[in-house]
Order: structure tokens, then sequence, then C-alpha cells
């Protein structure tokens, strides 16, 4: 997986790019928090679920029916997170199935288990460039550390940055601005 902080790159470039007209500071941290959130099955180790069992690791949680579960909680709660339904559900499972497909470009690990539970097959990416973290925060700065760092900038941070600055310059160009309701 790459870092958890990672993880976050793809809602934060694309929610800072729009801007909060279009995506609220609310809605912002659920897509986040929504990028995250697929890690905590790794707490399925403490249970002693197999790594490769559908709530192992890389399991059901980075699935899109997951990413579509949590989209669908978040449409719902549009009026808290200050926006629409429609953008609420489009940005949180943009950010939620982000996880599972960027797991899919790492070089380690056994594959993401995108289609459960319609399939238990676990899937990579044809080109496998990001350089695997180890699980867990002690493992991460024991080994390797500034290779999995190098790795993520260069393959998530980078082209991050670059659709951020796409986005930025777009909107400001259109003056994109969606019918949100008010903030108050």
């Amino acid at each position: 997986m790459p870092t958890v902080i990672t993880h976050a790159a793809i809602p934060l470039a694309i929610g800072l790019g729009v801007g909060q007209r279009v995506v609220s500071r609310r809605l912002l941290i659920a897509g986040v928090t929504a990028s995250i959130l697929p890690d905590l099955d790794t707490l399925s180790f403490h249970f002693g679920i197999p790594y490769g069992s559908p709530f192992g690791h890389r399991g059901f949680t980075h699935s899109l029916i997951f990413a579509g579960v949590i989209a669908i909680a978040a449409s719902i709660s549009h009026r808290i997170l200050r926006t629409t339904s429609w953008w609420a559900f489009a940005f949180v499972f943009l950010s939620a199935a982000s996880h599972g497909i960027l797991d899919t470009f790492t070089t380690g690990g056994k594959g993401v288990a995108l289609l459960w539970p319609f399939s238990n097959t676990r899937f990579f990416a044809p080109i496998r460039m990001i350089q695997v973290s180890p699980i867990g925060v002690h493992r991460f700065f024991s080994r390797n550390e500034a290779h999995v760092i190098a790795s993520e900038l260069l393959w998530v941070w980078l082209p991050m940055l670059l659709l951020f600055l796409l986005l930025r310059t777009w909107c400001n160009h259109r003056q994109v601005t969606p019918n949100l309701p008010r903030q108050r």
C-alpha cells in the first residue's frame, strides 16, 4: 500500500483544484477520510484473519462496492457536507475507490479484491511501479522508507500536483460553480 497520507493525495488534488465553491471543506474532509478508510482492514491481522481472505487486508474494504456504500452514506449526508447529493456521492466514491485502484499499482501484496462480492479475485495493475509500504508505522520507519517515499512522490504526488494545477487553471478560467446550497 502507499502510505496512508498518500491515499489522501487524490481527493486533495481534486478538491483543492476545483476549489471550495465545488468541494466544500466538509466534503473534502469526507473525501480524504474515505480515501484512507479502506486500510482499517489491517486490523484483520490482529484477529487472525488471513491476508487472502475477502475480509483480510485489501479485501472487501478495497472494493468498488465498499466505495459505493460509503458514497451513498455521503449522498444521504449531503446537507451536512454542504453540497448536493450528486457531488457528495461522486466525490466520495472517487475518493474511496481511488484507494483500491492505487493499491493495484504497488509492487507488493496479494492484489486487491476490487470486484468483491462478485469475485474474490485479487487484481494488480498491468504496471506496478509504486513501492509497497510496509504495514504498520513501526515497520515503515524501520526499513526502505526513503525508497517508498521517493516512489510515492514520483508516481502519486507529482501527477496529483499536475492534476491540481490543471483543475485550478481550468476552474479559474471557466468560473466553475455548481448549484450548491448556501453555506452557513
